[in-house]
Formats: C-alpha cells, structure tokens, sequence
C-alpha cells in the first residue's frame, strides 16, 4: 500500500479512546482483534456468495470498532461497502461493483492493526533517540 502507515490512524482519536478505556484498552482492542477478523472472513464469504444481504451487517460491525480506534481509513473502506452493499440490496442486484473494496479490505485490516497493536505494547520506545541508560539529546 503505497499510503504512509503513520496516516493509517487519526492517533487523536486513538489517545482518547486510550485515555477513556484505560486498564481495559489493551483488551478491547483484543477484542476488535477477534471481531475484526471475524468481518474481514464473513465480508470476504459474503462477496465469494454475491450476497449483498451478508455484506451489511459485518461491515457496519467493522465501520464502528475501527472508528472507536481511530483507524479512519478501515472504517471509510467498511462504511463504503456497507453503503454499496445496501444500495445492492435496495436494488436487488448483485454487490460486484463492490469487489475492489472488498479485495482491500483484508491488507489494509491487517496492516491497521499491527499499527494499533505496536503502539499499545508498553515495551515500545516512543522517543527516538531515548531509553533506558540514554542520555537525552540537548
């Protein structure tokens, strides 16, 4: 993916959610984890059916844990398969306009969490050129 990985959170949104779920964070973004994995397949499944129908419902699911974690650009690709997939259904045709969303949808989850996932590790050093036993730059 050719966008720089640092834009792929809004990292304001992401410290507040931080700040608000406190000691629970590092579970609850377990949790998305499990659950996001568990859209990604049932988006993927509902695509490989050409079942509009079965796009909805996990992609809304996506749509709003992503946002939670400020993960902004996963929760537009999600909100914008579950909007073409509920135009499929208004319509009564089959989601194939959606597939490119969908064929993104996997790596740009994928490459969303390691992100999310290595900044909520408390073992991260978070200042370049800091550390234990280093002396601050002046």
């Amino acid at each position: 993916m050719s966008v720089d990985d640092r834009s792929l959170v809004n990292w304001p949104s992401y410290a507040q959610a931080r700040a608000e779920l406190g000691a629970n964070f590092v579970r609850i973004l377990g949790y998305f984890r499990e659950d996001g994995l568990k859209s990604v397949d049932a988006i993927e499944a509902a695509m490989r059916a050409r079942s509009a129908v079965a796009l909805v419902v996990p992609a809304h699911t996506l749509k709003g844990e992503a946002r939670q974690f400020g993960a902004d650009p996963l929760a537009d690709l999600a909100e914008t398969i579950e909007v073409a997939a509920r135009d499929c259904v208004e319509r009564r045709d089959a989601p194939d306009l959606i597939l490119e969303a969908v064929v993104k949808l996997r790596p740009l989850f994928e490459q969303t969490l390691t992100l999310l996932e290595r900044e909520a590790n408390p073992l991260v050093l978070r200042k370049p050129g800091g550390g234990f036993g280093r002396r601050a730059a002046v």
